[in-house]
C-alpha cells in the first residue's frame, strides 16, 4: 500500500477536488484542515484532523503518524495578525526558521514555508499536478471572445501584474481602456472587484486579469477563479475575465464557462506568447 498524500487544506472546494483526483489515480489521502478556514463538510469523507494554523507541532506529528511523505498545500487562508498567532512550541521554532519571510509578501512567506517543510522531510507537490483539467486552455473558453480593446486591456494587466509581482504584491488587477482601476493586495480578488464597482469609468467595461507573479512558488498559491469570480465581475460591470492558461486553477471549469456565457462575459486563457507579450507597455509602466 502506498503512503497517503497529506493535504494541508484551507478554504474553498479545491482541497476536496485534490483528494478526489488522488483517489481517482489510485492513491489515498490524509487531510489536515486549518481551523476557521477549511470547509468541514467538504472533507468529511476522508481521514482528517483539524488544527490551528500555527500549531505546527500537532500538524507535523499528525502527518508523520499518518505515514505521509508527500504533501499538498491548497485552499486560501488569511494570514493572522502577529498578536493572534499563539504558536505551539514547534510552531515558534518553525517561525524562527522562516525568519524575515514571515513579514514579507505572501509568496515570500509561502516559499519559505515550502522550504522548511522540505527540510522536515516532506516532498511538496503542487495542486496543479493533480488538477491538470482545472488549469484551463489558451483562448476563449466560452461563446464570447475579447475584442481588440479588451485584448489591449489584457496585455496592460499582464504588464501591471508582472511589475507589481516583483514586489510580491497581488496576482490580479482590473483594467478599463488602459486605465488601471485596481490591483489585488491582501484583500483578495472578490473584495477588489467589490471595490471597483464605484471606480468604473464611462464606456465599455473593463477586464479582470489574473496571472502568476514572476518567479512565484506554484506549489503553494496559484491564482484561482471560480463561478463566484464571474458573478463579481458581472456585478462590477466588467466585460470579461482573463487568466494565465496553465498557471491558474479554475475551481469548476464547466461551471465557470457556463456562468460566463450566461452573464455575457468572456472567459479567456492567456497563452504563453501573450504572456511574453510586447515589452513597450511594461517599459512605459516603469517610467510612470
Amino acid at each position: 500500500m502506498t503512503a497517503p498524500i497529506g493535504i494541508l487544506a484551507g478554504g474553498g472546494p479545491l482541497p476536496a477536488q485534490v483528494a478526489e483526483a488522488i483517489e481517482a489515480a489510485g492513491g489515498s489521502v490524509f487531510i489536515i484542515g486549518f481551523q476557521d478556514f477549511v470547509e468541514l463538510a467538504s472533507i468529511a469523507r476522508w481521514p482528517h484532523r483539524v488544527v490551528r494554523l500555527t500549531a505546527a507541532g500537532e500538524l507535523l506529528r499528525t502527518l508523520r503518524e499518518a505515514g505521509c511523505r508527500e504533501i499538498v498545500l491548497i485552499g486560501p487562508v488569511k494570514r493572522p495578525a502577529l498578536r493572534d498567532l499563539r504558536p505551539d512550541a514547534e510552531g515558534a521554532r518553525i517561525m524562527a526558521r522562516i525568519g524575515r519571510a514571515l513579514f514579507s509578501g505572501d509568496d515570500g512567506l509561502l516559499g519559505a514555508l515550502v522550504r522548511v517543510l522540505g527540510e522536515e522531510g516532506f516532498a511538496i507537490r503542487g495542486a496543479h499536478e493533480f488538477l491538470n483539467r482545472s488549469l484551463g486552455q489558451p483562448g476563449p473558453l466560452g461563446k464570447i471572445a475579447p475584442d481588440e480593446l479588451a485584448r489591449r486591456d489584457i496585455q496592460r494587466g499582464i504588464d501591471v501584474i508582472r511589475a507589481l509581482g516583483r514586489l510580491d504584491i497581488g496576482q490580479g488587477c482590473v483594467v478599463q481602456d488602459g486605465l488601471v482601476l485596481a490591483v489585488e493586495a491582501i484583500e483578495g480578488t472578490d473584495a477588489m472587484l467589490r471595490r471597483c464597482r464605484e471606480l468604473r469609468q464611462p464606456g465599455p467595461g473593463g477586464v479582470l486579469v489574473k496571472t502568476l507573479k514572476p518567479g512565484q512558488e506554484r506549489r503553494a498559491d496559484m491564482p484561482t477563479i471560480g463561478p463566484n469570480t464571474l458573478d463579481h465581475a458581472a456585478a462590477t460591470g466588467l466585460r470579461g475575465v482573463a487568466f494565465e492558461a496553465g498557471g491558474t486553477l479554475l475551481t469548476d471549469p464547466n461551471a465557470c464557462i457556463a456562468r460566463a456565457d450566461a452573464l455575457g462575459l468572456f472567459l479567456y486563457g492567456i497563452g504563453p506568447e501573450e504572456m511574453r507579450g510586447p515589452s513597450s507597455e511594461a517599459t512605459s509602466l516603469r517610467k510612470e
